[in-house]
């Protein structure tokens, strides 16, 4: 194996070496700055955005201007697979999402509901059973007016 070499290190070095690790702990002891967070204050109404498809339920909720405050999805929440697209699911979602913006005070809603799939309604009746007051609900589903360019005739 050898001999083992000893180095020793100058002043120099070893206060080069506390200085840097000072400087480390002082920025790990520092409150790290939130890029996108924001203080909820009172959000009394705000807009929600339920899309449901056959496979998920993502429910948004932002405020007045439009401004994302809060989001959630049947994923994000637990279900996986077909599991997601239930009305059960999408009750959940609601629950989650309430959780998030509980010290906002939220009273009131305006309700954009987006796609065919089975969590529209009980998402409504989820916020409606946590209290909240909804003062318009809209149907915003793509709907085509003509529809696709259809194929050409086969030629047998």
């Amino acid at each position: 194996m050898g001999k083992k070499r000893i180095i020793k290190k100058t002043e120099e070095e070893l206060l080069k070496e506390t200085e840097a690790t000072e400087k480390k702990t002082a920025k790990a002891t520092q409150p790290k700055k939130t890029k996108g967070k924001k203080k909820l204050g009172q959000l009394i109404s705000a807009k929600v955005y339920i899309q449901s498809t056959y496979n998920n339920t993502i429910i948004t909720l932002t405020d007045i201007q439009g401004n994302i405050v809060a989001w959630s999805s049947s994923g994000a929440v637990g279900f996986k697979g077909p599991k997601k697209a239930t009305p059960f699911a999408a009750s959940k979602v609601v629950e989650s999402l309430l959780e998030k913006v509980r010290d906002a005070n939220l009273r009131e809603i305006s309700v954009f509901v987006k796609g065919v799939g089975s969590g529209r309604d009980s998402a409504i009746r989820a916020f409606v059973n946590h209290g909240i007051e909804i003062n318009s609900i809209k149907d915003v589903t793509p709907v085509p007016h003509n529809g696709c360019r259809p194929r050409k005739p086969r030629r047998v």
